[in-house]
């Protein structure tokens, strides 16, 4: 078999791959979590991730890849209940890229960093022949967290009748990126941010959450298939529910993409007892990047076929797989 773009789309052929090649050799009791990052014991609980960013253009709407590759890895972070404290920066730079460009890119990087409260604490920097990266540079961070006493939630927490709340519009990234690349004039606007404030008021205010994951790559159908095999449920969403702008629905109709695909770099989804549902919604819809936060949908009971299912705005059920394939050009 050989490597294919499909294996880099988040989706079903990216979860064969890890589990195929990466888990197979590199099992242990804090990657077989397959969190967004891990856990471990040390001087205190700390959490570490890891990723790379390769997107073109390297400048985009709302954005570009120095402030995308802080908020990518700061929020994997939180997403497990850690603080974010440390990050490295590894830069990968093709001949002839503008050194204005890269000046441009860290300090990007680093202001985006300062309003996600983190640190760039070590890097390496690399120059490849022309040619070798298409976009003109690519960015490795690594992040390093600190997980307060008593956090410990992850999909296999969901209990039936949870809320899922997801903390703003979907496509808003994908819709820049796209949209920028094949020249199609719009306002859309990347939603890449770090969402330090609202997990933190989150974490801070007692609530019982069940479980959090950031909704990038694969976009929120294959995020959602993912809670709904690790805890073995089945996860029902109100299709009309699902926050989009005009401007995303419209590009979608236009181009034919589902919103349910798209990449996201500033939403999450977190998942809360029925009984914290209206204040865990007040406290994101009042943090910085959550205006448009909306309770999707719950967690039905146990399912010897646990999926992901849809009630569609006109009242019938069907169920939505994960992301298969290559499924939409690509973005990152």
């Amino acid at each position: 078999m050989k490597i294919t773009m499909a294996h880099g789309s988040g989706g079903d052929s990216t979860s064969k791959l890890i589990s195929g090649v990466f888990a197979k050799y590199f099992s242990n009791e804090y990657l077989d979590k397959f969190g967004d990052s891990s856990v471990v014991p040390g001087a205190a609980k700390i959490a570490m991730t890891t990723d790379s960013f390769v997107v073109k253009p390297v400048f985009f709407p709302g954005g570009d890849i120095g402030r995308l590759s802080v908020c990518g890895t700061v929020n994997d972070l939180l997403m497990s209940g850690a603080v974010p404290k440390y990050l490295t920066a590894g830069f990968i730079l093709e001949e002839g890229l503008e050194v204005s460009d890269l000046e441009k890119i860290v300090e990007s990087l680093q202001k985006t960093a300062e309003e996600a409260g983190v640190q760039i604490v070590t890097g390496d920097t690399k120059v490849v022949e022309k040619g070798t990266a298409e976009s003109g540079l690519i960015i490795n961070t690594s992040g390093v967290g600190i997980v307060p006493e008593g956090i410990e939630f992850g999909t296999d927490k969901l209990q039936t009748g949870d809320k899922i709340i997801v903390s703003g519009n979907m496509g808003d990234h994908h819709a820049a990126i796209l949209g920028s690349r094949l020249g199609i004039e719009n306002d859309i606007k990347s939603d890449a941010a770090p969402l330090t404030e609202m997990v933190s008021r989150l974490l801070e205010s007692g609530i019982k959450i069940r479980a959090m994951r950031d909704v990038t790559r694969g976009g929120l159908g294959t995020v959602l298939n993912e809670f709904a095999e690790s805890s073995e449920k089945e996860i029902r969403v109100e299709e009309e529910l699902i926050p989009v702008s005009p401007a995303v629905r419209d590009f979608c109709g236009i181009l034919g993409l589902d919103v349910l695909y798209m990449g996201n770099e500033g939403k999450m989804i977190v998942v809360v007892a029925p009984e914290d549902e209206d204040k865990a919604y007040e406290i994101i819809r009042g943090s910085k990047y959550g205006e448009n936060a909306v309770c999707i949908g719950e967690v039905m009971g146990e399912s010897d076929s646990p999926a992901l299912v849809l009630r569609t705005e006109i009242g019938g059920l069907r169920k939505v797989g994960p992301l298969y394939g290559e499924g939409l050009p690509r973005i990152c």
